[in-house]
């Protein structure tokens, strides 16, 4: 994966879904997502003139085809915030939603507190509630963005307080500007006439400040004309860039960051997990916090063919956590080589070994809307128009699991569970391994990292 930075040259403009007409404002100085940033890398590509997979004399409708799935080896992670003066480069990420002050030490923790009977109005399969520990305050603390230095010491456990630099809020990198527009008739590209007759519209835009960056990572493996497979980003940024983002095509520069043994992204835990318990029924206890968005959609017990499935609630629910009782359907062993023999393995051998781990409890915000707009193409929307609309779990929803024992009585579950959750699996942070988003996880959705948690303590009131 390539390090780039991406340095507008104006406002941005990263609208959601919603309407953008009169005094509503579109919404467009949102942080963009994931899918925005592999949007612009690809479109890049295209542009280029650089050449992907290998060209014929194939009829012409073919040849579109081809090239409309020309760079689909695009991998991408990002953006976030990214501080850089002069050769000191600062990577800031999503805080994780267990953390209310200005510590790193948790206040949304899991309890143990039950009803007597076992009742719960907790969704399934959660098991445990979670409660704040700190007393009732109107105010936040907490800022929205880590420093990967900060984030670290949360994951390794290293309570402290933090420093200025190390916690930021939206407004330390960025400014809203807002502005207004008239609108264009699409037919005759002018204005006040036709569907644009007497319209006017309001819209936001995203200003970054000085030395601050887009930070992304992005690499790819394709195929060249004699069958090899080679990285294109270092050929499309080979100095420096000029790209098209978001909305409006806004133009950024774009250049390769300063390149190290290990990706910029924190590094999850993958032992020295806390324990509770004795024996058989010893629990190794894991926490999966979110680094970017993930999309679970919802599994229907019929398939478009007609086969039966097994149905899942998907949304905040990851889809690979049985709905029923928490137990985590990823697996551990070697993962398949051979060409797929259509038994659903999840990427694995055939005699790969379940994860002994459940989902118990989650801090899980409000969704994000994820949802676009296509221009027309030969391959899937010869007419274009908008894209299916999915509703996201935030970064930095964070998940808790215990892990059994394994056959030695030692906690080789939850270093499975840790190496199938942590974005870099069982690497040292080299490369991205692991996107545990059902859909756009190319585009670098579902990328979280490992910490370890405890039981809080609730106050009698």
């Amino acid at each position: 994966m390539n390090t780039i930075l991406l340095q507008p040259t104006d406002v941005l403009f990263f609208r959601d879904g919603r309407p953008m007409s009169g005094a509503m404002p579109g919404h467009g100085a949102a942080w963009p997502l994931p899918s925005v940033i592999n949007h612009a890398f690809h479109a890049a590509l295209h542009r280029s003139g650089l050449r992907g997979h290998a060209h014929d004399q194939r009829q012409h409708h073919e040849r579109l085809v081809e090239n409309a799935r020309q760079f689909g080896s695009l991998v991408t992670a990002g953006p976030f915030p990214v501080h850089q003066v002069k050769d000191q480069v600062k990577w800031y990420f999503p805080r994780p939603l267990d953390l209310l002050d200005d510590t790193l030490n948790p206040a949304w923790l899991p309890t143990d507190r039950r009803n007597p009977d076992d009742s719960s109005s907790l969704p399934s399969p959660l098991k445990y509630p979670t409660a704040n520990r700190l007393p009732p305050n109107k105010e936040n603390p907490a800022k929205t963005w880590l420093s990967g230095e900060a984030y670290q010491r949360y994951l390794d456990g290293r309570d402290a307080a933090l420093t200025q630099d190390e916690a930021r809020d939206d407004s330390a990198f960025s400014d809203a500007e807002a502005t207004i527009g008239i609108a264009i008739d699409p037919m005759t590209g002018t204005t006040g006439q036709g569907e644009a007759a007497g319209k006017i519209y309001s819209a936001h835009y995203l200003r970054l400040r000085n030395h601050w960056h887009l930070g992304a990572l992005a690499g790819m493996a394709e195929k060249n004309d004699e069958g090899s497979r080679t990285d294109l980003i270092p050929e499309l940024i080979n100095q420096q860039r000029q790209i098209l983002i978001g909305g409006q095509q806004r133009l950024c520069t774009a250049y390769c960051g300063p390149a190290g043994d290990t990706l910029p992204l924190p590094q999850g835990l993958t032992n020295r997990f806390n324990s509770l318990g004795e024996g058989s029924s010893k629990r190794w206890l894991v926490k999966w916090v979110l680094l970017s968005p993930a999309i679970w959609p919802e599994i229907p017990a019929k398939s478009r063919d007609g086969r039966d499935l097994t149905p899942h609630s998907g949304g905040w629910l990851p889809n690979w956590v049985r709905q029923s009782d928490g137990q985590v359907m990823l697996r551990m062993g070697e993962r398949r080589t051979r060409k797929y023999n259509g038994k659903h393995t999840r990427g694995f051998e055939e005699n790969s070994s379940p994860i002994g781990a459940k989902l118990v409890a989650a801090i899980v915000p409000k969704p994000i809307v994820v949802t676009g707009w296509a221009l027309p193409n030969h391959t899937d929307r010869p007419d274009g128009g908008a894209k299916s609309t999915h509703l996201a779990v935030p970064a930095g929803a964070v998940y808790y699991f215990e892990a059994e024992p394994d056959a030695n009585q030692g906690p080789g579950n939850a270093i499975a569970l840790a190496n199938a959750l942590n974005w870099h699996g069982d690497t040292e942070g080299t490369e991205i391994k692991n996107r545990r988003s059902t859909l756009m996880g190319e585009k670098g959705f579902g990328l979280g990292v490992c910490g370890t948690w405890n039981f809080g303590k609730l106050s009698k009131i």
